[in-house]
């Protein structure tokens, strides 16, 4: 009987596949890559066009000989590596280290490992795609350039056992610029005027509502200190409140796009405190297959690497009627919604993440999954369903409220806005996380019912003092956000890029926060004064967008590493002849678990207890005995991020109040 032999990455995904394919088939796991660069040397020939020399890794050897033997006793050989540049390149490495004849290697590609997708693969596989094969040999080529030949630079100049990367040293210095940027900040004041105003008669408490003074005649509402806010509430004594204008008008507002492997990052982050690489582990589970009781090993997601937002036609119609059991016809929008690819360029795979059944509820396969597995598909679940579901609405009110004396108006107006939710649609489902510096537009927030020309009752007028605050420092999901706005990496690299900054010491968390070390911004600096093509977003989003070139099969790889290597070249030579500075230390790291370095997500029952959230323990706090000048209640305290010796003072009210600086507070004199 003829034999053909299926090749994939993980014993998972051979397991979950093998029992879609019947007795002709044998799969077989190839354990990831199985060849690479050599490690101890550059392991390329510059002056040979950037010939690479591949070498089977030492741990890989048993497994290669294995498939050899496999392939030798096959009639026919598929490769089903992952859907991705990365995959592409990994299924031409085991062709070439088994043995398998250019003509013979059959490549099969799935976007979810179920039995449809499963059978129609193989029923029509195609050859290599050697574009996509040399896209990600330029990068790992690039890569490795980059990393064997500033490494030398940053040990002779910064400190021994550093490391530098190409794509991450952008990532580092992205943090650094915000960090300074924060150091530097000034707090300026500022207040803000509002009314408390009622309905007549103003003893009904669903009368009272709030309006904010937004103009002073034909000028904005600037109130920039105390004086001139205590100057306008005397201005404004006795004065007559009345309803100028009134505006409603219904808003719709859409559901968020599937997720991509970006998004996922995000809301996994602010969701449930999870860092990227942890996210990804998870989901790579999902994606290859959980044991889910009678029926089996089971894929429940799409591929987890992706920045597109489409969705299979039948995986809509599925949700659609799955919608309109669950929640009514209503919640069912008239035709299955569309999302625009947000990232320019998107093509590294062809659907949205989702689930592959939208019928297989969360509660329905709870009891076969790990708490982080069930976390993530919940969520995952949760983003599809709402994502196919119709607008949620709102009404929203504006009122503008005008202010008088002896008939005569006043130069004073007051705004107040409402808005309520009439129909949840999506949002019956799923919410969308936000960050920081983020409010949600939806918030229900009603006034009373208003007439034009209405006279109001004034309660009092309420002076609030506030100080702009510095940016936000960065947390993992507002980084990858950055990073993907920018075309800087691609989906397959956000994890490594957030792990790798972490694990060299250059960034410590603080919560979610990203801080960096001194060692990283030395690194950086280094980096921006003597490689600054090198770790410039701009030049660096060009050089992906030149990669994606190659992938397309619009340029060849060579002449894309040789224009970049001859500036890079020398900028190396010149660095060479710097003095070296005093070396720095790596900062001390505390063991952690939660959202940036999960121990173990891969266990249905994980072995090392409960994962731990947070990063180490911290100091208590010490207290200046200054008062905030942003709170005016806290006092500020002394602080220092985990295992580093930089300082800085913050409100001793966090999370309530945010205010931080890094100059030591001083006591105002009397």
């Amino acid at each position: 009987m003829a034999k053909t032999l299926l090749i994939v990455e993980s014993p998972a995904k051979a397991r979950t596949i093998g029992k879609y394919l019947g007795p002709g088939y044998v799969v077989r796991a190839s354990l990831g890559h199985v060849r690479d660069l050599p490690r101890r040397t550059l392991g390329i020939d510059i002056a040979n066009g950037f010939a690479p020399d591949y070498e089977v890794t030492a741990e890989k050897g048993k497994t290669v000989a294995a498939l050899r033997k496999a392939v030798r006793e096959a009639d026919t050989v598929l490769l089903a590596t992952d859907p991705d540049r990365e995959g592409e390149a990994i299924a031409w490495h085991i062709a070439v280290a088994t043995g398998i004849a250019h003509g013979r290697a059959r490549r099969v590609v799935f976007h979810e490992i179920t039995q449809r997708a499963v059978q129609a693969a193989v029923a029509a596989p195609r050859p290599l795609d050697m574009a996509l094969v040399d896209a990600q040999q330029a990068r790992r080529v690039l890569d490795r350039l980059v990393g064997y030949t500033l490494s030398p630079v940053l040990w002779a100049k910064v400190g021994k056992g550093l490391s530098a990367g190409r794509v991450q040293s952008v990532a580092l210095r992205l943090v650094v610029e915000r960090e300074r940027a924060i150091a530097a900040f000034v707090p300026v004041e500022y207040w803000t005027l509002d009314a408390d105003l009622a309905k007549r008669p103003a003893d009904d408490p669903a009368g009272h509502f709030r309006a904010r003074l937004v103009a002073i005649g034909k000028e904005g509402a600037a109130l920039p200190t105390r004086d001139r806010a205590e100057a306008v509430v005397r201005a404004l004594d006795g004065a007559a409140y009345k309803v100028l204008t009134l505006r409603a008008k219904q808003t719709p507002r859409r559901p968020a796009a599937p997720f991509t492997t970006s998004t996922l990052q995000q809301e996994a982050s602010r969701k449930l405190g999870w860092g990227a690489k942890a996210t990804m582990a998870v989901a790579q589970q999902l994606y290859e297959g959980v044991a889910l009781g009678a029926a089996g090993q089971t894929g429940l997601i799409t591929y987890m690497r992706t920045d597109a937002t489409q969705v299979a036609a039948e995986a809509q119609a599925e949700a659609r009627t799955f919608i309109a059991r669950q929640w009514g016809d209503r919640f069912v929008p008239a035709t299955a919604p569309r999302y625009a690819n947000k990232v320019q360029g998107a093509q590294e795979a062809h659907e949205a993440i989702r689930p592959t059944a939208t019928m297989r509820t969360p509660k329905s396969i709870r009891p076969h999954l790990s708490p982080q597995q069930d976390q993530l598909y919940t969520l995952i679940w949760r983003r599809f369903v709402a994502s196919q579901m119709a607008p949620a609405l709102a009404d929203r009110t504006t009122a503008e409220i005008a202010t008088g004396r002896d008939g005569k108006r006043l130069p004073f107006l007051f705004r107040a806005e409402g808005s309520l939710i009439t129909f949840p649609g999506f949002l019956e489902v799923y919410r969308e996380g936000l960050d920081d510096n983020q409010r949600d537009a939806l918030d229900d927030k009603t006034l009373p019912p208003l007439t034009e020309g209405e006279l109001l009752d004034v309660r009092g007028l309420l002076p609030e003092q506030h100080f702009t605050e510095p940016p936000h420092r960065y947390t993992e999901a507002t980084l990858v956000k950055t990073l993907e706005a920018r075309g800087i990496g691609r989906p397959s690299t956000y994890a490594a890029i957030m792990s790798t900054i972490i694990d060299r010491g250059y960034i410590e968390k603080d919560g979610k926060s990203m801080r960096p070390s001194e060692l990283g911004c030395a690194v950086s600096d280094l980096l921006v004064a003597q490689f600054p093509d090198v770790v410039d977003p701009g030049f660096t989003s060009r050089l992906e967008a030149q990669l994606d070139d190659v992938a397309a099969g619009k340029q060849r790889w060579v002449p894309v590493l040789a224009e970049f290597y001859g500036p890079f070249a020398e900028s190396v030579a010149r660095a060479a002849r710097l003095p070296s500075g005093p070396p720095i230390a790596r900062p001390a790291r505390a063991a952690t678990g939660g959202a940036g370095h999960v121990r173990q997500f891969g266990a249905k029952r994980p072995t090392t207890g409960r994962v731990r959230k947070g990063t180490g323990t911290r100091n208590a706090p010490r207290t200046t005995g200054v008062p905030c000048p942003s709170c005016k209640e806290g006092t500020l305290v002394e602080r220092r991020a985990n295992g580093s010796p930089q300082t800085f003072y913050g409100c001793s009210a966090y999370p309530t109040c945010r205010f931080t600086t890094n100059e030591r507070p001083v006591a105002p004199t009397a």
